[in-house]
């Protein structure tokens, strides 16, 4: 019966599809439509013009969109155990010596309470967030001047670049509102954009991105990284298996979070 389909058809029940799995594979779709491979990869073709996925490496997945920005405190309600273990993963990556690069973001925030005390490292960042969260951080500390954005709790603008363009870090970690295959690392706004673009020009070491499982696969206003830019990715367990191929075909490791993380447990093994 779903060799009857016409094309129109077809490409309705992969849609449908897609709304609730938001991954795909051409081999799973094959056999739920039962036609080929081959009319499969036309039938994505043709959505992906449309704008409705993405493709990927032998699939597809659900082109999201984020047009606006939410509130700072509504982000911040988001799968926050998640942000908690990817902080601390992302943490245990700072090494004595570090300056370090830090965006604005909740994500990125929540990597303050596991950052050894005591350790020889500089943080800078536009995130007013973390000066909240330290208080009495037991390392140097620099909140970049500027515009201050209550949308996202941070400081944009001219001063906060001019002060980024007498700095080299030795690593950046960096919140994004999504990443893709085909876009990149992406957030809804043009200042907060700028902001990240130059930490990640002004960086002589990694580029580490913090994003939770719900961010692949979301394309944003803003490109601030394509994924050849980044050296790793520290996200939860909950990421699609799918995201592993994408990402390890640009060299990305990715570094799994884990509620042992908060414990100050090793976590899962890394992946790549």
């Amino acid at each position: 019966m779903s060799k009857s389909l016409i094309p129109a058809q077809r490409r309705e029940r992969i849609r449908e599809y897609l709304q609730v799995h938001r991954v795909a594979r051409n081999a799973d779709l094959s056999q739920m439509l039962g036609v080929s491979e081959a009319t499969i990869r036309r039938d994505l073709e043709w959505l992906e013009g449309q704008g409705f996925v993405e493709r990927t490496h032998g699939g597809a997945i659900l082109s999201q969109r984020m047009r606006f920005e939410p509130a700072y405190a509504q982000r911040a309600c988001v799968h926050p155990e998640e942000k908690r273990w990817i902080g601390a993963a992302a943490a245990a990556l700072i090494e004595d010596g570090d300056i370090v690069f830090l965006s604005s973001g909740t994500t990125t925030t929540q990597m303050i309470p596991y950052i050894r005390p005591g350790a020889d490292i500089t943080v800078v960042t536009n995130n007013v967030s973390v000066v909240l969260e330290a208080r009495d951080p037991g390392f140097e500390l620099i909140l970049l001047g500027g515009t201050f954005r209550p949308q996202s709790n941070s400081v944009v603008g001219r001063f906060a670049t001019a002060a980024l363009r007498q700095i080299y870090a030795s690593k950046c970690f960096i919140g994004v509102d999504g990443i893709s295959p085909k876009y990149g690392c992406t957030v809804p706004t043009g200042v907060e954009a700028e902001i990240i673009r130059l930490m990640i020009e002004r960086t002589r070491g990694m580029v580490i991105v913090l994003a939770d499982h719900s961010k692949w696969g979301v394309v944003s206003n803003f490109e601030v990284a394509s994924l050849d830019q980044v050296h790793k990715l520290v996200t939860d367990k909950k990421l699609n298996p799918n995201a592993f191929t994408e990402l390890a075909a640009r060299s990305v490791e990715v570094v799994i979070a884990g509620d042992d993380q908060e414990s100050g447990g090793s976590g899962q093994p890394d992946r790549a």
